[in-house]
């Protein structure tokens, strides 16, 4: 017994010692992001280094697991990110804090174990090492749990903002106008990837629309892309008061359905589970009956 807990503490040491040196050793130049700098994707290298920007000491321990880690993010991890204004960098360290409490509580368990039966075991360590896996994915699993209710939140809030824009028009605003006051009246993180949309559009002195149907596109939003194409009509002096209001209401209505849908089917899922009471009552009932008449002498 002696022997297999020095060996397996050698073995962790050793591990270890290896892991440290490969997260100290830098790793060699990727060609693809390189390729990016020159290429016609700059512009989308130059967002996804600056999603992973950190300024507190988790963040930055979250930018280096990021960097380390074999598993990249998913488009839709990048998106769920996005609609809760969250960075990668905040993730990745949440990911780091979790990995660090199943490593953590396992060998604290171990070490309560040991103080109570005075014999020392192995299996804390087995444990420390799947707590680590289990710790590490557990953001992901959180993420992809609120996806539907972040989407819900994201067309909520889009809703919001296309009445905001439709005020703005009623107040002889200007397409361009009404679109950035409408952004700015606001911090839920579908506002401010709007409000950053049009800015960068600003700053590139180009149409603002493009900027919309791209991240409508990167969020799955194509309510975004109808209010970036009738907004676009201003060009031409089309009227856009009433086509907002038609559009807007067409929008809630099926945001509306959509969730009556969604709770229907949450409510018929949950009447399994208002049976199974009955039934174990019905048992218990029926138990004492059956039992008499199989075993009456």
């Amino acid at each position: 017994m002696t022997t297999g807990l020095i060996l397996l503490a050698g073995m962790l040491t050793l591990g270890g010692l290896v892991a440290v040196v490969a997260a100290l050793v830098p790793a060699p130049p990727g060609l693809r992001p390189a390729l990016e700098r020159f290429g016609a994707d700059s512009t989308v290298a130059g967002r996804r280094r600056l999603e992973v920007s950190a300024a507190s000491p988790s963040e930055r321990l979250g930018v280096l697991l990021y960097r380390r880690s074999p598993i990249a993010l998913t488009p839709r991890q990048r998106q769920l990110l996005r609609l809760q204004d969250k960075s990668i960098a905040e993730f990745y360290a949440d990911k780091a804090v979790m990995a660090a409490v199943g490593a953590v509580l396992p060998a604290l368990v171990g070490l309560g174990w040991g103080w109570m039966t005075g014999a020392p075991s192995w299996w804390p360590a087995g444990l420390a090492v799947l707590g680590v896996l289990v710790g590490f994915f557990v953001p992901d699993l959180l993420l992809r749990r609120s996806g539907r209710a972040t989407q819900s939140r994201a067309v909520e809030s889009l809703l919001v903002f296309i009445d905001l824009v439709t005020l703005e028009r009623l107040a002889n605003a200007s397409a361009t106008e009404a679109l950035q006051s409408a952004a700015a009246l606001s911090d839920v993180p579908l506002f401010v990837q709007i409000r950053t949309a049009l800015e960068r559009a600003r700053l590139e002195q180009q149409s603002p629309y493009g900027e919309l149907r791209r991240l409508a596109e990167e969020l799955e939003l194509p309510e975004l892309t109808d209010v970036a194409d009738i907004m676009q009509l201003d060009e031409s002096g089309a009227a856009l008061s009433g086509t907002l209001r038609a559009r807007v209401k067409e929008l809630r209505n099926a945001h509306l359905t959509r969730e009556q849908i969604a709770a229907g089917a949450a409510a018929e899922g949950m009447t399994i589970f208002m049976t199974i009471p009955a039934l174990i009552f019905g048992m218990i009932f029926l138990g004492a009956a059956m039992l008499t008449l199989l075993f009456e002498v």
